[in-house]
């Protein structure tokens, strides 16, 4: 749906259902705070009904019992209000956080469910917004607006019945002009939908554009983009404010429209109230209690006048969030299960296209690499390298043809037993902001021993820099281990991988960030590593694969040559050019 497009009522009334449907779970607290609320809204017409007796008694009949009873009916009445008021308040607020934070829970394990693909169309920063933004929209419409909506509602019920049994005659006044303040808040109630969705895309570009800041602020400093960011965030920040102020101007003139037309409606009835034959009819205590009646009347209606932007504002939140929570996960239809893989894999006539207006990253694959094997996948970037290794772990299902690990279709494996059976170590390494024993450990459903973290600590060789740390295994990292450098979170990667064990080893480019001398180390302990393992390595630096037991070369999501290092070299192909382009600079010729 475009960000211009206006949701109907009835979608609206749908989405509002199933929002209050997780309110379900928590009734009891939510019918406290509906009880609340009845006693609440029961107190306003109540006060009115107490002017008719204090004032004939008090100052028309001077009756010395009512004078001294009124003050504490008075007193009783406010406490009984604010009571009421407390648990109302107290209660729908506890059952509206509840909803927030089942609402944030769900849409985290969506996201922790939720394709690759979807990560590739859908920006962090809006994705962050439904998660902060967008959900408080929620939270508001869910507790206070339903405030307004039920205390305010049974208030205006209450004090029309009660102003109809003063005088029928005069109430009706009231039901005339009904149909046109419905008229005023259906007007408002679609500028309301529209602005606060445009409101919402905006923030979630205001929140992309902040984290690209954050995520990138040295190569801004470096290239000098300060200016470019500072007007870009500028510009989004402007539009946002505008459809804000948009929204703010429609609440602004809705509101005192409808109290303009509701005073109209109490002057007429003033007007009439005091003519000749009204006069009449009507004691002085029963018309200051229907006034007071219609002075109480306009708070409530002003509420819930107001009460609909922000109602309006939840709506179109729970819309977006329901989109995520709706929005397709991780196809995780296999059944069988594997302890533990010898290894064997099998590509057959694997091909594979991100979408439809892009070329196939991968065309009519067949490739069997056996237990303990070391394949090394190299050629120029867009060669499909990436792709072979990412349909592996079903990060992506293949548009074509089938993958096997030792015989067994990897569709027919639980993606738990199927993702057990790999390792991965890339060359954008991810750490968490968490203890360098948590982030070896990643994963791990129980704790793993000081003895095997120092073991694959030294294996990776940073068991030496973990140890000349204040804190060593309990030293934090920080933000994507931003505390370490390049060549010590690679280590890292490298030491959780050794731990996991797993029978399966995905490598790309595992030493991209090493100096020389840590490379050369390390490069010594993955073959150490890579000796009992079955071993799919992406390699960039041709240097790093030249003990491979077999090297594929990818051009355009195809094989166009295999076969061990030396092999290649003496066929004098395309692998050799690639190899003469990195050690000797010669320009590459097309193959």
């Amino acid at each position: 749906m475009s960000q211009d497009a206006v949701i109907s009522s009835t979608e609206a009334r749908v989405v509002y259902r199933r929002l209050l449907g997780y309110v379900r779970p928590y009734w009891r607290t939510f019918g406290l705070s509906i009880v609340g609320m009845l006693i609440f809204a029961i107190t306003e017409p109540l006060f009115a009904a107490m002017m008719k007796p204090l004032i004939d008694g008090s100052f028309v009949d001077r009756n010395i019992e009512i004078v001294r009873l009124m003050p504490w009916l008075l007193v009783a009445l406010f406490l009984v209000r604010g009571i009421a008021g407390f648990v109302n308040t107290y209660f729908l607020s506890r059952v509206g956080r509840r909803v927030v934070a089942d609402l944030r829970q769900e849409m985290f394990e969506h996201l922790l469910r939720a394709p690759s693909r979807f990560y590739d169309t859908q920006g962090s920063g809006h994705i962050l917004a439904k998660l902060t933004y967008n959900v408080e929209n929620v939270a508001n419409a869910a507790t206070s607006a339903i405030t307004t909506l039920v205390r305010d509602g049974f208030t205006v019920i209450g004090l029309m019945a009660y102003m109809l049994y003063l005088n029928a005659g005069l109430s009706l006044i009231f039901l005339v002009i009904g149909p046109v303040m419905a008229g005023a808040v259906k007007y408002a109630t679609k500028r309301f939908r529209r602005h606060s969705r445009r409101i919402q895309d905006r923030v979630g570009d205001l929140t992309h554009v902040a984290q690209e800041v954050i995520d990138g602020q040295r190569l801004i400093k470096a290239f000098g983009g300060q200016a470019r960011e500072s007007q870009r965030f500028r510009y989004i920040n402007e539009k946002t404010r505008s459809l804000q102020m948009k929204m703010i101007a429609t609440e602004a003139a809705s509101v005192p429209l409808v109290q303009l037309i509701s005073a109209a409606a109490i002057a007429v009835v003033v007007y009439l109230s005091t003519m000749q034959g009204l006069k009449d009819n009507i004691s002085v205590g029963t018309f200051m209690s229907f006034v007071v009646a219609m002075g109480l009347l306009l708070p409530p209606v002003k509420r819930l006048t107001a009460v609909n932007g922000q109602l309006q504002r939840g709506i179109i939140a729970a819309e977006s969030l329901f989109e995520l929570i709706d929005a397709e996960t991780e196809s995780d239809t296999g059944c069988r299960v594997l302890e533990r893989a010898a290894g064997r894999i099998e590509y057959r006539g694997v091909s594979h296209q991100y979408s439809a207006d892009k070329a196939p990253a991968v065309q009519g694959l067949d490739l069997i690499i056996e237990p303990g094997e070391k394949v090394a996948l190299v050629g120029r970037s867009g060669s499909g390298k990436s792709t072979i290794a990412n349909l592996l772990p079903r990060f992506y299902d293949p548009t074509a043809g089938e993958i096997r690990i030792d015989g067994i279709p990897i569709r027919a494996l639980t993606l738990a037993s199927l993702r057990e059976q790999l390792s991965l170590v890339s060359q954008d390494v991810v750490l968490f902001n968490d203890s360098i024993a948590n982030n070896i450990a990643y994963g791990r459903t129980e704790p793993p021993s000081r003895d095997a973290l120092e073991q694959v600590a030294a294996s990776a060789h940073a068991l030496e820099f973990i140890q000349a740390l204040p804190q060593g295994f309990e030293t934090l990292i920080g933000d994507k281990g931003v505390l370490l450098s390049g060549g010590q979170r690679q280590r890292l990667a490298i030491a959780r991988a050794m731990l996991k064990d797993a029978p399966i080893l995905i490598l790309d480019e595992a030493t991209s960030a090493l100096d020389t001398e840590a490379e050369r180390h390390i490069q010594a302990a993955l073959e150490t590593l890579m000796a009992k393992r079955t071993t799919l390595v992406i390699a960039h630096r041709l240097s790093t694969i030249e003990s491979a037991d077999r090297i594929l070369v990818l051009q355009d999501g195809r094989i166009v040559e295999q076969g061990r290092h030396s092999e290649l070299m003496a066929l004098g192909g395309y692998y050799a050019r690639l190899h003469q382009l990195q050690f000797n600079e010669l320009p590459l010729v097309s193959a």
